[in-house]
């Protein structure tokens, strides 16, 4: 993650993303937006790379959620991208339309770069786990899911939290494997 977002930043990003949307919706969903974004106009530290998650909400229900773990690409280029993703390209939803446009409340969350947890067992995992800070990624095999921060919001309990993660992933809730791996990171959220 970029060192901390000016106050400018954060609000140059949350314009991109509606404005990604926006851009979709009168033109298409698959038509590059990319070459919008003039990456000199902007400060550097929305062109350094960036890795991000964009979270659409209606009236407090998610309407899509799209992001990225690996910081790859210029931040600006990487919001641009998973906010038009999570409006029209999140598998669980329809396509945002356009009477839904104004009524999108839109989070942005800017993700550190992921490090890689040791732990001994299950239950040496939960202890290292800080709620309400740690965004999880857990893999084992094909099987790979992340919860970001904000999930403690309505998960607080780290044992609650992680059964859930591996159910995202596939898995059982109970399931234990010696080949779990588990990176953790924070998020600037706004």
């Amino acid at each position: 993650m970029p060192n901390s977002l000016t106050s400018q930043d954060r609000t140059t990003l949350h314009t991109i993303a509606k404005e990604s949307i926006d851009y979709s919706l009168q033109y298409s969903p698959k038509k590059p937006i990319e070459d919008c974004a003039q990456l000199s106009s902007y400060s550097a530290s929305l062109q350094s790379l960036g890795a991000s998650f964009v979270t659409l909400t209606i009236q407090d229900k998610l309407r899509g959620c799209i992001g990225s773990l690996e910081a790859n690409q210029p931040l600006v280029i990487d919001v641009m991208q998973n906010a038009r993703s999570a409006a029209f390209f999140d598998p669980r939803f329809p396509p945002v339309t356009q009477l839904e446009f104004n009524k999108l409340t839109i989070q942005l969350s800017v993700l550190s770069l992921p490090q890689a947890m040791s732990f001994t067992s299950e239950k040496d995992l939960l202890r290292q786990i800080q709620p309400g800070i740690d965004g999880l990624v857990l893999e084992d095999g094909n099987h790979r899911a992340t919860f970001l921060p904000s999930v403690w919001e309505t998960l607080p309990d780290a044992n609650a939290f992680l059964r859930h993660l591996k159910q995202k992933a596939g898995v059982s809730m109970d399931y234990w494997s010696d080949t779990i791996t588990c990176a953790r990171y924070t998020t600037e959220c706004f």
